[in-house]
């Protein structure tokens, strides 16, 4: 199955350097390697930082200037990395473009000689949406997705499709293969990857037992505000220790944060952030699996909006001091546009209105797991399938 951002990511190519950033195993690797075949099928250059052989050729830039396109896979790795590509790219890139891929958030902004601005486009690759799935990786209609009130009239994806990427995540591997016990053993090599592996080499964390027990808490909170000082408490840690652990698990892709939204409410909590996981079937409250998942899928519009359109967009959530609360507004250029509240089975308690009126929110949806449309409410595999 091809990804929709191949077209995309060739595109940008053409005028400067791409950073595609993801999850691991989200498939960057096999995209890039699918865009070299098609920019340079004979002779397309593949370094990883991971490979010994290749990490001197990578440090002394003595790879092939040839083919049009060189793609460096982890990269970020190497403490140089920043002035090595911006001198690259100021030197070469005339007649050759980087595809910088990595498994951990790229620090681009960070201040100094080593700064990348204007030298590239960025892309975040997700795992597999209800609606590049059923898609079979044609890209959405963009007409569609910056028109919400046609989001409904989506035809709903095949039951079978929701259920398996609801159980089995979206991540490539077990989603295709559809057996379980395959899942749960892809689930926690992965798991010990990122948060040994990957948390050894770009952290500077040392207890990665507690790390992995913070990993688990967060994992038994998801749908809820996440309390730092709870955390601190039951880790017996201090508050600066917990925030530099949840934004470590973020660099990581591991988890993402949502927000509280405040805008115009004068009575609303604005502290304690929602944390979601990127493979959503870690968590096993059905509930709060479904939350993630839709949130999920809101997270990869944004990024679509950002990445593709140059539109910047937010998910947040809204929860004022009477506990009112909606699950998801999405914020397009830092205006309210989409509230969406997440249900297993569709019930009615007026929150959603509530806060449509207060934030004259343009468009509002209840999405329901329920396959069964109603006239206050839409089904997910319905809406969600219109998403990218």
């Amino acid at each position: 199955m091809d990804r929709e951002w191949m077209e995309f990511v060739v595109r940008d190519l053409k005028r400067k350097m791409v950073f595609l950033t993801g999850p691991r195993q989200a498939g960057k690797t096999t995209l890039a390697r699918r865009i070299l075949d098609r920019t340079d099928p004979l002779r397309g250059v593949y370094l990883n930082w991971d490979n010994p052989d290749h990490r001197k050729i990578i440090r002394t830039l003595a790879w092939d200037r040839t083919p049009s396109v060189a793609v460096l896979d982890e990269v970020h790795k190497y403490g140089r990395w920043k002035t090595l590509l911006k001198g690259f790219h100021d030197v070469e890139g005339g007649r050759q473009k980087l595809l910088i891929t990595g498994s951990a958030r790229l620090d681009v902004y960070r201040r100094g000689g080593d700064s990348l601005f204007g030298r590239y486009f960025r892309h975040r690759l997700h795992p597999f949406s209800l609606g590049e799935a059923n898609r079979g990786g044609k890209p959405p209609s963009t007409r569609i997705l910056l028109n919400p009130a046609r989001w409904s009239d989506s035809p709903q994806v095949p039951g079978d499709l929701q259920e398996g990427l609801l159980g089995r995540g979206g991540f490539p591997e077990p989603f295709l293969q559809g057996n379980d016990r395959t899942v749960r053993r892809w689930r926690l090599a992965r798991r010990d990857l990122v948060l040994r592996q990957d948390a050894r080499d770009l952290t500077l964390i040392r207890d990665l037992s507690l790390l992995e027990q913070l990993s688990d808490m967060l994992i038994a909170r998801v749908g809820s505000p996440v309390s730092i000082n709870s955390l601190r408490e039951d880790l017996e840690v201090d508050h600066k220790t917990v925030t530099h652990w949840i934004e470590a698990l973020e660099r990581l892709y591991m988890v993402f944060r949502v927000r509280p939204f405040a805008g115009s409410l004068t009575r609303t909590l604005r502290k304690e952030s929602k944390v979601y996981f990127w493979d959503w079937s870690e968590v096993q409250d059905d509930g709060a699996r479904f939350e993630n998942f839709v949130a999920s899928h809101l997270l990869k519009f944004c990024h679509w909006l950002e990445d593709i359109e140059g539109i910047r967009a937010e998910v947040r959530y809204v929860r004022d001091r009477e506990k009112r609360e909606v699950d998801f507004l999405i914020l397009k250029e830092s205006k309210p546009w989409v509230l969406i509240e997440s249900k297993l089975k569709r019930h009615k308690d007026g929150r959603l209105d509530y806060f449509r009126r207060k934030l004259r929110v343009p468009h509002a949806y209840l999405v329901t797991a329920d396959r069964t449309a109603y006239k206050d409410s839409i089904p997910a595999a319905r809406l969600l399938a219109s998403l990218p």
